[in-house]
């Protein structure tokens, strides 16, 4: 299963971490390493995508990227993804509440896109008056319909184009889906470092198995449309971080107390639970988390 290979969405936008603002990307370089990379399939999506100048169109990507994001929120609808993160949430709140940690108990969705988990939270989680859940974002094209949507619904919550570890009250509760794989390495580090100003973080993204990659071209070539969100999707698959791999990059950066939630234990589980989450908290959150999650106590695998 190779981690090596590259998603089209990291590649055809970049922004400065600083300012938010987007840079220019060319074309060609963006094609020429997708080659080099031995991905001529994604080569050729990207040489068809609009560029001025070998500069690649900024408002055309941002389309491609919220029609993948569209099919995305299906796949997040049919793994039930907010109430698995609803699951998990309530008892860390409660753990929050029972530590004396004052209101308002923000959570912080690290890379929301449309903010499907955070408008479904708002919708429907019944978290408590006491809790605020933001999405952040750096794709202002993705936040902005997010906010339409928030909008239309006369949801609360808020959607932000910002970097999530940089809000001027930070969140008490991390929270994502599918982003982890996107980083590797020292950036790896770096996601995880920036929670340690929180409380505790639930990240769910691809289970990784040798089922992963076939599951993942199945479903998108079945259920998906946009070319962007066929590759990116099955080679998400396959770029899935390890347990082993998140734990230890998470308890390096934070000291926090944490573990694996719903990995699978047998062929049996990689089917039924296409999503695993790592789950950790400050050390003395730990205990109070552990009375308040009840039966989920027993998806959880063993803790560092």
């Amino acid at each position: 299963m190779s981690s090596d290979l590259l998603e089209i969405s990291d590649l055809i936008v970049d922004y400065d971490v600083a300012t938010l603002q987007p840079r220019p990307v060319s074309r060609e370089s963006v094609v020429a390493r997708l080659m080099a990379n031995g991905q001529r399939s994604a080569a050729r999506l990207v040489q068809r995508l609009p560029a001025s100048n070998d500069t690649l169109d900024v408002e055309a990507c941002n389309l491609a990227l919220l029609r993948s994001h569209i099919e995305l929120q299906r796949l997040s609808e049919e793994f039930l993804q907010a109430d698995r993160l609803r699951g998990v949430l309530l008892p860390l709140l409660q753990a929050l509440r029972d530590a004396g940690v004052k209101p308002p108990l923000r959570i912080v969705d690290v890379g929301c896109g449309l903010g499907y988990v955070v408008r479904s939270l708002a919708a429907h989680g019944r978290l408590g008056r006491d809790v605020e859940i933001i999405g952040c974002d750096m794709n202002v094209a993705l936040i902005e319909n997010a906010r339409r949507l928030a909008e239309e619904e006369s949801l609360s919550c808020e959607l932000k184009v910002a970097n999530a570890f940089q809000l001027e009250q930070p969140g008490h509760v991390f929270i994502s889906t599918g982003v982890m794989h996107h980083f590797r390495g020292s950036d790896l580090d770096a996601f995880f470092a920036g929670q340690r100003q929180g409380h505790a973080f639930v990240h769910y993204d691809i289970q990784r198995s040798v089922l992963s990659p076939w599951g993942a071209w199945i479903f998108h070539q079945t259920r998906m449309r946009e070319p962007l969100a066929r590759h990116d999707g099955v080679v998400s698959a396959r770029r899935v971080h390890s347990t082993e791999t998140l734990l230890s990059a998470a308890r390096t950066a934070t000291g926090f107390t944490c573990a694996s939630l719903d990995g699978a234990r047998n062929f049996l589980g990689a089917v039924l639970r296409p999503m695993t989450a790592t789950l950790g908290a400050r050390a003395e959150l730990w205990a109070p988390l552990m009375r308040s999650m009840g039966p989920l106590r027993a998806r959880l695998g063993p803790t560092g």
